[in-house]
């Protein structure tokens, strides 16, 4: 099998840490470079203790020295340095919100700046095999999608696609604290989040926007009135969406056109019976239930946050990118109980 080399910039967070030991056990990657602007010049071992590969954090990648760089960088931070690697021949698979969205003046609502290099937008791939996977093989860029939009557009794009959804759709979704990242802030400190749960930008989580432009692309003519609510709570990792809406076929129909839809889905699963985040957690799965409550449908998807929401995801996009079988370096086992 060929090695891509690849490097990891943002390597010490929570994302880049997940991303790093997947691609430590892909026999198609050769790990050539871990960025750290904080960890810059110490070994490894600083923040994987585990991590048998030897060597020191750089403080930036040598875009001409790989074949890809895998961006973990914050959001706004990310955005001009991908720009200068793609100028240098490398491709680029970004974690951030930095090009998940084609229009360059929904940034500034969404992330409070202008984008940094509104010219590059038009070359991201959104990063969600399930709807984008012929793409992805062409993409020099590819936009890894947010946790809670990856969980939610998953839970709805069959229905929506088959204009099987009542036009008010409301996404209830809760989220482990790891999705807020590895950073120091006292909405994640312990003391904050233990034995409580609570509601967040209630007046619009920057994911909306996200899940708006996948599901409007979907039915154009009659684009989904969409209410997202976050929620954390008290556990490390995890998403659970769950998604109401008037049921506009009966359920064994809207059953069977999820089955269709994600036949064929390594990773996307529709399941009988509503699924518990840990049955997801530690793989790149998305488990999927299609119920009923009165005339509303009920659906619900969860997913890890940082593996299908994040590194995992990443992976399968790489895979697709550089022509390997979807699956490689993603067999991970349900750890269940």
């Amino acid at each position: 099998m060929r090695r891509v080399r690849a490097a990891v910039a943002g390597a010490n967070g929570y994302a880049g840490m997940t991303l790093v030991n997947l691609l430590e056990l892909h026999p198609g990657v050769e790990l050539a470079q871990l960025t750290s602007r904080s960890f810059a010049g110490r070994p490894y071992q600083s923040v994987f203790p585990l991590l048998e590969r030897k060597g020191e954090f750089l403080a930036a990648p040598e875009p001409e020295q790989v074949d890809v760089i895998f961006s973990c960088l914050p959001h706004n931070v990310g955005a001009g340095l991908a720009a200068e690697w793609l100028t240098r021949g490398v491709r680029v698979i970004d974690l951030s919100a930095d090009f998940r969205l084609k229009d360059a003046n929904q940034y500034p609502r969404w992330y409070g700046q202008d984008h940094p290099s509104p010219g590059v937008l038009a070359q991201a791939v959104f990063g969600l095999p399930e709807l984008h996977a012929a793409e992805l093989p062409q993409a020099r860029l590819i936009a890894v999608p947010g946790c809670y939009s990856t969980a939610s557009i998953l839970a709805l794009a069959p229905a929506v696609k088959a204009g099987l959804a009542g036009p008010d759709v409301v996404v209830d979704a809760k989220s482990g604290v790891s999705g807020a990242g590895r950073s120091v802030g006292l909405g994640t400190h312990f003391s904050e989040v233990s034995d409580s749960v609570h509601a967040y930008a209630v007046s619009g989580h920057r994911h909306l926007a996200e899940l708006t432009q996948e599901l409007c692309s979907l039915a154009p003519a009659k684009p989904p009135q969409l209410t997202f609510v976050p929620h954390l709570i008290p556990m490390v990792r995890g998403i659970l969406t769950t998604c109401y809406f008037d049921l506009m076929s009966p359920r064994d129909e809207l059953e069977k056109v999820y089955f269709d839809f994600y036949a064929g889905q390594p990773f996307t699963q529709v399941l009988r019976e509503p699924a518990a985040t840990k049955l997801a957690a530690h793989t790149n799965r998305c488990l999927i239930n299609v119920s009923q409550q009165g005339p509303k449908a009920v659906v619900t998807a969860a997913i890890d946050n940082l593996l299908k929401g994040a590194a995992g995801q990443a992976v399968e996009c790489f895979n697709l990118a550089f022509a390997f079988e979807r699956g490689e370096g993603l067999r991970l086992a349900a750890q269940w109980p």
